[in-house]
């Protein structure tokens, strides 16, 4: 498997979400709204952003 980048969005608050999806969040290195980080494409990054859909958002350039 060839390893890629992912560009992943902080699209909405984590104010009143389950500490566990807070702790996904932050440990993605988001901290403020509307933040686009870069990580390895791996299914271990893929996995945390599928847990919390309505939060992140994949971005596509």
């Amino acid at each position: 498997m060839a390893e890629g980048k992912i560009k992943i969005k902080y699209v909405r608050s984590t104010i009143c979400a389950p500490q566990k999806h807070k702790n996904i969040v932050k440990s993605l290195g988001l901290h403020t709204l509307n933040r686009v980080v870069e990580r390895p494409d791996t299914p271990g990054f893929r996995g945390m952003v599928a847990k919390v859909p309505h939060l992140l958002k994949i971005v596509t350039d």
